[in-house]
């Protein structure tokens, strides 16, 4: 059996051992796919009409909150049901923020990551600790927990009602009121957490957690503290959902208990599973996918979105296990080996 060094000890290379391989590094191709995406995302707003250009922001904002709950699901290998509290933390903090101190950009951004982290800190120390369908209640019943508590506290959240009356993001003291404009400044935030969140799971970090999720056991017994690695990454993802809530809060300027529930935590891991979990940029594919069904689609079906969007989920249960990233990666691999 060979083995890697993974800052501090070894690490079993190959999935057969039960670590998870380093993820593939990314080939000419993808890099220059990469780009082109970017620039039509870049160039999308001169193109598109308002309400295109306001759901594409939608999609965006909820692509970042499915990539940290990638960074549970996928690389870390711990599903989560409550995700959205720290989600909806994150939106309560940049809103009120916004209201009684300053709107100004990056204050609500980083008021919004750094609730998120707090709240995932709270949380997480005792949630880590469990495993399975034990994690997965517990997450839940912590996200009904603080939905809960969102509701009721009306003197800071406004209760059933929302905080309403957030202002408008500003930047050099001019108000982004523009769809346009609030759409280049959350397309900014979010290349900005997507890269951040990327880079972290193609680290060392991100290796040993890869390493936990495939066979945790091992990863202990070769001295790794598999309960303070997990924990990181939850606080971590609780950042980036909370920098997700701030850009809603941000486009939206309403956040209500709805945005910590159940609901709004299980589209986001349907969006994972659909994208395919562990490919972070296969989660955006799944929340653009969510997005574009329920809300742009939802009203032109009667309101049966969430019933199409149960078929697609098991389609690509049944289809495609790896999840739409996990296809097309497919494909390219043969293309690149000459099969």
């Amino acid at each position: 059996m060979t083995a890697r060094v993974v800052d501090g000890p070894a690490v079993p290379g190959g999935s057969k051992s039960g670590a998870a391989e380093p993820p593939r590094r990314p080939t000419p191709r993808t890099w220059i796919a990469a780009v082109a995406v970017l620039g039509l995302l870049a160039a999308a707003p001169l193109f598109l009409a308002p309400f295109a250009t306001t759901t594409l922001t939608r999609v965006l904002v909820f692509a970042l909150f499915a990539v940290s709950l990638d960074l549970l699901v996928g690389v870390t290998g711990l599903p989560s049901l409550g995700h959205a509290a720290y989600f909806g933390t994150g939106a309560y903090a940049a809103g009120w923020v916004s209201i009684n101190l300053t709107s100004a950009i990056p204050v609500p951004l980083l008021v919004g990551a750094v609730f998120g982290a707090l709240a995932a800190a709270l949380t997480g120390w005792i949630t880590v600790r469990t495993h399975g369908v034990f994690f997965l209640m517990l997450t839940l019943a912590i996200g009904e927990l603080v939905q809960q508590v969102a509701d009721t506290w009306e003197t800071l959240t406004g209760g059933a009602n929302g905080l309403t009356g957030i202002p408008a993001t500003r930047l050099a003291g001019q108000p982004l009121v523009n769809a346009g404009y609030v759409y280049w400044y959350v397309l900014a935030a979010f290349l900005l957490g997507f890269a951040l969140l990327w880079l972290l799971s193609r680290s060392a970090f991100g290796e040993a957690l890869r390493g936990i999720r495939d066979n945790e056991p091992r990863m202990r017994a070769l001295g790794y503290p598999t309960s303070l690695y997990k924990y990181a990454a939850f606080v971590v993802a609780g950042a980036g959902a909370g920098l997700a809530g701030a850009l809603l809060a941000a486009q939206v300027r309403l956040v209500t208990p709805a945005d910590l529930g159940f609901a709004t935590a299980a589209f986001a891991l349907l969006a994972v599973i659909i994208g395919g979990a562990g490919s972070l940029w296969g989660a955006c594919l799944g929340a653009a996918l969510v997005i574009v069904i329920r809300d742009a689609l939802g009203p032109s079906l009667d309101g049966h979105g969430t019933l199409l969007l149960g078929v697609v989920f098991v389609l690509v249960v049944y289809l495609l296990p790896r999840g739409a990233a996990g296809l097309r990666l497919s494909r390219l691999w043969r293309r690149g080996s000459g099969r």
